[in-house]
């Protein structure tokens, strides 16, 4: 993989840009289409569970092919690679506009996860590449606007389409500016690595597929109902991948060349980060998914109201990310991170307090105070570890924080969801009348407590964690 000799000459600011368009709407595909699936069951004649693999399988793909995107990095230039990844997300986007029926419309669902999976390693690699470890800050902060502001706008736009026009606008409107992004990075996007092409391993490929896409699929499917945990397809897929993620482990530490060098985690503060980004995937995805329930379960708010009240905060999360990105640079990590976590405690303890007679403005104001916190966490945490590592080891160590990222997300939201679920039967079943609009109210909020009750201890310790943190000084081998 080359790095950043002989790039003296190269205008970062057109490719930054092209990376960042191209990422912006395939990342906001992900959250675009959820709140349109009550009205895809009705027009495509499909059960709820069967449109879950609209989601499920947009997170199985991304999962799957972030860990093979290390060696793919290796063996294609940038720009081969990411105009790949967005003719894919593009073929995917019409393919979905136009789908007749319900297994089209998954196909191009699956064509565009596939090309958002590759995309956000290349959009980190490049940054890795092109920026000196002492500017990374203010580049990832940039990124992290696109990958945070994308995901927050999504339910509201697709809320504010779907007012007035068919679930296929939602694709059809995203056409025009992927094609766009597709001219843009064709004209401006320029090489900024060599491919080193090294050898395939094959059973590599297949043991990180069978191991990310059985634990992605297992807790994905394991909050579709079907007996959640007791269902055999559940644990079963869960512990086939276990076993499969265990023996890519052991495999990639005996290889000279493996899909993704794990010796990246001999550096302490990109393991510490790899951590620290698990809990804060887990917390964020606790919160992101259960306050749509208390929203429209609890206080009665419509779908695109709650969408509406969590948008400041997404929001402004993307739009200081630039602002912690050059603190960072400037100040380090600590200054960031340990405050941020420290308020993170404060907020999620706040969370555990919340009732029925809780204000939707509080809720806002709580909501927007969460979202600063993970800005001021995520991206700094994330470019500190990668700032350790030597050039050989950047494809790798994205990969590895981007896969855990997936991982991580697709486990939180089963995983707080499932914890919700049990709180609100426990209740249920000692209440006097179960059935009562007041008792199903009250047993939603006992159960979204309990699963912050556990967000809460996450943030500790993430907290305890960050005490640790160190500012990283980058190899040069």
């Amino acid at each position: 993989m080359g790095t950043s000799q002989g790039l003296e000459g190269v205008k970062r600011l057109p490719i930054m840009i092209s990376l960042m368009i191209g990422a912006f709407f395939s990342i906001l595909n992900e959250t675009l289409l959820n709140i349109a699936f009550p009205q895809l069951v009705i027009e495509l004649n499909v059960s709820a569970s069967t449109l879950q693999w609209l989601a499920t399988g947009y997170m199985l793909v991304v999962g799957v092919l972030v860990p093979a995107s290390a060696l793919l990095v290796q063996w294609f230039t940038t720009r081969q690679m990411f105009l790949g990844a967005l003719l894919l997300f593009t073929i995917g986007t019409l393919v979905c506009g136009a789908a007749p029926q319900f297994a089209f419309l998954l196909i191009g669902r699956l064509l565009q996860a596939a090309g958002t999976g590759l995309m956000l390693p290349i959009l980190m690699n490049t940054i890795l590449v092109l920026y000196s470890p002492e500017q990374r800050g203010s580049a990832m902060g940039s990124i992290g606007l696109v990958i945070m502001f994308a995901p927050a706008i999504g339910p509201t736009l697709s809320g504010l389409i779907l007012e007035s026009l068919s679930w296929r606008w939602l694709f059809f409107l995203v056409l025009p500016f992927a094609v766009f992004a597709l001219v843009f990075a064709f004209i401006y996007l320029k090489n900024v690595s060599q491919p080193t092409k090294p050898k395939v391993d094959w059973l590599s490929i297949i043991l990180s597929t069978i191991g990310f896409g059985g634990i992605v699929y297992g807790f994905s499917s394991s909050g579709e109902g079907h007996g959640g945990w007791s269902n055999p397809q559940v644990y079963g897929t869960v512990i086939v991948g276990a076993v499969s993620l265990l023996l890519f482990v052991i495999r990639q530490l005996r290889l000279t060349e493996p899909l993704m060098d794990l010796r990246a985690f001999k550096f302490s503060m990109f393991t510490q980060t790899a951590i620290l980004l698990i809990i804060m995937m887990m917390t964020l995805f606790s919160t992101m998914s259960l306050l749509p329930f208390l929203l429209q379960g609890a206080l009665g708010l419509t779908v695109f109201a709650s969408g509406l009240l969590m948008l400041p905060g997404s929001l402004l999360n993307g739009l200081i990310s630039p602002l912690t990105g050059k603190l960072f640079d400037k100040f380090g990590p600590r200054t960031l991170v340990i405050p941020g976590t420290a308020f993170l405690v404060v907020i999620m303890w706040f969370f555990t307090r919340v009732s029925v007679t809780t204000s939707t403005m509080a809720i806002l104001a709580l909501h927007i105070c969460l979202m600063v916190s993970i800005s001021m966490i995520m991206m700094p945490a994330q470019t500190n570890g990668l700032n350790q590592l030597p050039p050989r080891y950047y494809p790798h160590g994205t990969a590895i924080l981007n896969t855990l990222q997936q991982v991580a997300g697709a486990i939180g939201v089963a995983f707080f969801i499932s914890v919700m679920a049990s709180g609100q039967r426990k209740f249920l079943q000692h209440s006097p009348d179960p059935s009562s609009p007041a008792q199903m109210t009250e047993a939603m909020v006992v159960g979204v407590h309990n699963a912050f009750m556990i967000g809460f201890g996450f943030a500790i310790l993430a907290f305890i964690l960050a005490l640790f943190t160190k500012r990283t000084q980058a190899p040069q081998e």
